[in-house]
């Protein structure tokens, strides 16, 4: 693990996206409540602050970070949909890797709640947005 002791602590800021490509008849179900799993919004959001905040025990030599923030936000268009997740915190290190593990997790749980109607989705694009220390 890198040796992170003689830097600044710093107000930290990472944003990330991700998207899953799916079918408009999935988007349909997902928009009217149909889909067999529920609420795959609500429950991908969580999924993804979960992850978000155990990070560092899925990514090896990731440090341990207490988040000031993590919010996850959907974009649901015609054929996909856009997960953007922002991290904040004041420490000695970045924050991207919690904000990629929360659009990535998300996704995957989107995925695994709409997969039983819909075979050709894919998880496309995940990468860090926009990165910043003050």
């Amino acid at each position: 693990m890198v040796d992170v002791g003689g830097k600044v602590v710093q107000h930290r800021r990472a944003v990330a996206e991700a998207y899953l490509i799916c079918s408009p008849q999935t988007i349909r179900k997902l928009r009217q409540h149909a889909l067999p799993k529920g609420d795959v919004l609500t429950v991908a959001q969580v999924a993804g602050i979960q992850a978000a905040k155990r990070t560092d025990e899925l990514i090896p030599l990731c440090h341990s970070l207490p988040l000031d923030s993590l919010s996850i936000e959907f974009s649901v268009k015609r054929d996909r949909i856009r997960i953007q997740a922002s991290a904040s915190i004041s420490a000695r290190t970045g924050v991207e890797m919690e904000a990629l593990t929360a659009v990535s997790v998300s996704a995957l749980t989107l995925y695994d709640m709409c997969k039983a109607v819909d075979k050709s989705m894919s998880i496309e694009g995940i990468r860090v947005l926009e990165k910043i220390k003050s």
